[in-house]
């Protein structure tokens, strides 16, 4: 069976997250990449995991939202794709932070797939290698056309929510699509900005760099701080 085949058959009869989730596995079993995930990306930011191959890509996929930088952002604002064959060239600084912090966790190549739904770029599918290397050409074919049933899963989470707020226009569910959205942090950075008297851009550089220098991740910091177990710094 053809790897166009094979992705396809990873998507059929399911739907949302198990969409996605099943499409990153199949990804890591046909690609010859360590992991992979679906970012979500709204505004200019990495706002959620879609789905993902591992709790290791998910990490991978959380670092980029951390940090603000990673071949996600790079991918949708390029609405292009972004194939780094080795973070530890020398010539490439594209990544500062992400680049170095990808190293530390031994994934040398990243490769990412804009995800288009309905002519908007809302996210992209990132491979993950530990090896340097190109994709080669079977490989990268198949890497667009997993981009493309990427979209089916967004498609999916979309039209619930549509569904949902129609029936019920004064619910505040947004079923899967909500939930997967990076919502603590907004909350947690509107709770910095009222307690220290900052920008939002600000708080939200603070609660990043925070979770950076402890090594969590930022979600995992704006729920100590909404939860009150957190107070950072006016300084």
């Amino acid at each position: 069976m053809a790897i166009r085949e094979q992705l396809q058959a990873a998507v059929d009869g399911r739907s949302g997250v198990d969409a996605a989730d099943r499409l990153c596995e199949a990804c890591v079993m046909l690609l010859d990449i360590d992991a992979a995930a679906i970012s979500l990306v709204f505004d200019g930011a990495n706002t959620g995991t879609l789905g993902s191959s591992s709790p290791d890509a998910k990490d991978y996929d959380e670092l980029q939202f951390t940090l603000g930088e990673g071949p996600c952002l790079e991918s949708v604002t390029r609405r292009a794709p972004v194939l780094v064959t080795d973070l530890a060239n020398p010539h490439d600084k594209r990544w500062p932070i992400y680049g170095p912090a990808m190293l530390e966790l031994n994934v040398h190549g990243v490769y990412a797939m804009p995800v288009v739904v309905a002519g908007e770029y809302v996210g992209a599918l990132d491979f993950f290698r530990k090896m340097p290397g190109k994709l080669a050409g079977g490989q990268l074919a198949g890497a667009i056309v997993a981009a493309e049933l990427a979209g089916i899963p967004v498609l999916d989470l979309l039209d619930s929510d549509l569904k949902a707020a129609a029936s019920d226009p004064g619910s505040s569910t947004w079923t899967e699509l909500n939930t997967l959205s990076r919502a603590e942090v907004s909350q947690a950075t509107g709770m910095l900005v009222a307690q220290l008297k900052i920008e939002p851009a600000e708080a939200l550089l603070r609660l990043r760099a925070h979770a950076y220098a402890t090594g969590r991740a930022a979600t995992e910091v704006a729920r100590d701080i909404l939860e009150r177990r957190l107070k950072l710094d006016a300084h």
